[in-house]
């Protein structure tokens, strides 16, 4: 845990976060973190399935894994936890995971303004140099940031 009780850690918080709700059913499990962003692990599971001709992970949970890690990348470089909201996420897809693999989302939050947060990240299965796809996004800050400028 951080030493600053009100400083945001995104290894403690996914704790929390990933025992329910959305995140929870896909069994989302932190990965590792710095500075301004968050690696989070999305487990190959056979009902995540895209094509049941294939054991590759959908596209679906795929974002909604990067989605996450931007939102925890945003708190970590904020230090605080601050409600947003995704204005835009883009993905693209550069190839299909690898069969039966599990898929790291790492997002990295490269600028706060006073009411909105960027994003980029990448999600890959085994060599981040090689990733299954390419992310950019924008959130709004909502809460006390957004409304004093903070």
């Amino acid at each position: 845990m951080a030493s600053n009780i009100g400083q945001f850690d995104p290894e403690y918080a996914s704790q929390h976060f990933f025992t329910r709700g959305h995140t929870g059913w896909l069994g989302l499990r932190y990965a590792d973190h710095g500075e301004n962003w968050v690696a989070l692990e999305l487990p190959w599971r056979e009902d995540l399935l895209g094509d049941e001709d294939r054991a590759i992970l959908a596209s679906g949970p795929i974002v909604s894994l990067l989605d996450m890690a931007s939102g925890m990348s945003i708190w970590t470089a904020a230090k605080t936890f601050t409600p947003c909201a995704t204005l835009d996420l883009r993905v693209d897809y550069q190839r299909p995971a690898k069969e039966r693999s599990a898929v790291i989302g790492r997002a990295e939050c490269y600028k706060i303004t006073r009411s909105a947060a960027f994003v980029r990240g990448i999600a890959y299965d085994d060599d981040p140099g090689n990733p299954v796809a390419t992310m950019a996004g924008v959130f709004m800050l909502m809460g006390e940031r957004g409304k004093n400028g903070g």
